[in-house]
């Protein structure tokens, strides 16, 4: 399978290189335990919608940002 090891696909998620189960972005959400907190996600400096977190499909070596909306008062 193109774009995968034996292991897992290698990303740079925040400036970190992990080796992921996840081929989506809800995924990668889901896999790091993401999934009940509002985030941003930008794929390779492009920002993806959240209604597109389930189609948006991760290559090797793609370069993701997350960012945790934390509100206050």
């Amino acid at each position: 399978m193109t774009g995968q090891t034996e292991n897992g696909r290698k990303l740079i998620v925040n400036g970190e290189t992990r080796t992921v189960a996840s081929a989506t972005v809800l995924d990668l959400i889901e896999e790091l335990g993401l999934q009940d907190r509002r985030v941003a996600v930008m794929v390779n400096e492009s920002v993806v919608r959240r209604g597109d977190f389930c189609s948006r499909i991760l290559a090797e070596g793609d370069q993701v940002e997350i960012l945790s909306l934390i509100g206050g008062g």
